[in-house]
């Protein structure tokens, strides 16, 4: 992992292993990361947009032609699974550069997606290329009065909107998400509206949001949407870098201790005792969704997109991350004779004509 480039000398702590960060909320940072996207809002494309009706999962919507560069072949043929078997309610692996499905399960099935939400609000963030050490507050627009969750983060605590990001991806911070939202250019709606639009333009027509956070069961996606907004949230150098950062120590207005934050993906905790190579991470829960995690990771040489969702105990989401990777591993040589004796295309272009082909 690269060094931490953001933070001044002194205050921050980067390991290339285990990546921790120590910062002040009561001083001003340069914040020197600059984040560019080819992926930008477009507001031509949310025109006649019906958003999705409360409790209406099980409806399926028709699937939208996506733009050829961006993810068009997520529809591609899938592997043979063998005897892969993940406990995820909804799951879905995808080779990241050939598109290529390797396990899929309720990938269309709409549901709650908790915290994954973050992930789109660091975009719409940085999208708009907001002042990143612009000081703001929380306040009580930003307390969980629907989930009565906890934070740390007491109304009129100030701290730049990067220290703002950081807890919303590592610490998965409810409140530093929702202050996101309610010091967007014209408040949390225009926020909303933009989350939508991105979701629109990135193809995910079977995704609603209706808050920053992921705390109301009505943000819902699937497994294939989530898929597209991972691939997308990984071309944000910076939102690689946080969601791979291990820990993060906060110093809150007057304390003389630090407030300590940890990542919420235990596998890019323990990343320095083990062979993951994580590229982007963010994990969910909330009791409509059930624990959920996506992650970009490396395993054996391919770069892979994960989607789990819907998982029931706390173990169950890590645990599939950890057979998925072993499975991968030991069957991957396998895989790659297999497609190539199959006919299978690899490239994005080829791989749609002949999904068109078959459709006629």
């Amino acid at each position: 992992m690269c060094s931490i480039a953001f933070a001044p000398a002194g205050q921050a702590i980067a390991k290339s292993s285990s990546k921790k960060q120590t910062v002040s909320a009561s001083k001003s940072k340069k914040y020197s990361a600059r984040v560019s996207s080819q992926y930008r809002v477009n507001p031509e494309k949310t025109k006649g947009m019906r958003p999705v009706k409360l409790h209406s999962h099980a409806r399926k919507a028709a699937r939208p032609t996506v733009d050829a560069e961006m993810f068009d072949s997520f529809q591609g043929k899938s592997l043979n699974n063998g005897n892969l078997s993940i406990a995820s309610t909804k799951a879905l692996v995808m080779n990241q550069n050939t598109h290529e499905i390797i396990y899929s399960k309720n990938l269309d099935t709409p549901t709650p997606i908790a915290s994954v939400t973050k992930l789109m609000t660091a975009m719409v963030v940085l999208d708009a290329k907001l002042n990143l050490n612009e000081e703001v507050s929380i306040t009580e627009m930003d307390v969980d009065y629907l989930k009565g969750t906890s934070s740390r983060l007491p109304v009129g605590t100030t701290m730049t909107r990067a220290d703002l990001l950081n807890l919303a991806l590592i610490a998965s911070e409810n409140r530093a998400a929702s202050a996101l939202a309610t010091h967007y250019p014209g408040g949390k709606a225009r926020f909303i509206q933009e989350m939508n639009a991105k979701a629109a333009s990135l193809g995910m027509m079977n995704t609603h949001f209706e808050d920053s956070t992921g705390l109301t069961s009505n943000n819902v996606s699937t497994a294939m949407d989530l898929a597209k907004m991972v691939h997308a949230a990984y071309q944000y150098p910076l939102i690689r870098q946080i969601t791979t950062t291990s820990d993060y120590d906060l110093y809150v207005n007057s304390r003389r201790q630090p407030i300590h934050f940890h990542n919420t993906n235990a596998l890019v905790r323990d990343s320095s005792n083990s062979s993951w190579e994580i590229g982007l991470s963010k994990t969910g829960y909330i009791s409509e969704a059930g624990r959920c995690l996506v992650m970009q990771a490396t395993i054996a040489g391919e770069p892979l997109i994960m989607v789990l969702l819907d998982s029931v105990g706390k173990l169950t989401r890590i645990g599939d991350a950890k057979r998925i990777k072993k499975w991968m591993e030991h069957n991957y040589s396998t895989l790659t004779s297999q497609s190539a004796g199959s006919g299978i295309v690899l490239t994005g272009l080829s791989m749609s004509k002949s999904l068109n082909e078959e459709a006629n």
